[in-house]
């Protein structure tokens, strides 16, 4: 039988060829503009974030699967709930050691644990929705096994909280758990919820300057703690 036309001389098709191509340069152009927010100086900086914000946006809305493909649905919500348990589970453990070792800092009363978190929270599921709809998506095209596209994922964004150790090294753990888990459930509600979990308890336990108030690339290099608690700039 002859060798069909659309196949490449190593068994590839173009259009399989194409959607990897398209996949790598995606994934370099709108990590490139995070990269770039992460260590641009003030005000440069928020320019840059709209930049990125509008890339993210543009490549997402031209590449849409759908909803569902993305794991903005409700099938498998309640099986993959163990994920929230875990993290309150872990949550409560930090918290008893901390509160032993006296750097737990709870705000004020609900109301203003609410105010504090409540946009960290939606943070968390931005960068979950980025972790998963965006940079695991791509890489499941450019790379054949699962877990070391879901091992890739987790890479870049441990990454991109360099340099500090200890979120580099907790997203490093919890981006490539996360990956499996949806990879698995294929729902991103969960996740989310389990991301702002761990990193409010991180904000709870571990002292400010320890983890230089979250900060990451160029803002943890600049971060400076003064002898009354403020910030130096």
């Amino acid at each position: 039988m002859e060798p069909s036309a659309d196949l490449s001389p190593a068994g590839e098709r173009p259009d399989s060829r194409r959607s990897r191509r398209r996949a790598l340069v995606e994934l370099i152009v709108a990590y490139v503009l995070i990269l770039i927010v992460i260590w641009t100086p003030r005000p440069w900086q928020r320019f840059f974030w709209l930049l990125a914000v509008a890339g993210v946006a543009v490549i997402t809305w031209r590449s849409f699967e759908g909803t569902s493909a993305m794991g903005l649905r409700a099938a498998n919500f309640f099986r993959s709930l163990w994920v929230v348990g875990a993290a309150l589970v872990v949550a409560l453990i930090a918290g008893v050691i901390a509160a032993r070792l006296h750097t737990l800092k709870m705000p004020a009363g609900p109301l203003k644990f609410i105010e504090t978190y409540c946009a960290y929270a939606v943070w968390s599921g931005v960068q979950q929705f980025l972790l998963q709809c965006f940079f695991l998506s791509r890489f499941l095209r450019l790379i054949p096994n699962a877990r070391w596209a879901a091992l890739a994922a987790a890479g870049v964004f441990a990454a991109a909280h360099l340099p500090s150790p200890i979120l580099t090294t907790v997203t490093l753990i919890w981006g490539f758990l996360a990956c499996l888990v949806f990879l698995r459930y294929r729902n991103l509600y969960p996740l989310a919820i389990a991301h702002a979990i761990f990193g409010i308890t991180i904000a709870i336990t571990v002292p400010g300057p320890v983890v230089r108030n979250m900060r990451v690339g160029l803002g943890y290099l600049s971060y400076a703690h003064r002898a009354h608690g403020s910030l130096k700039p």
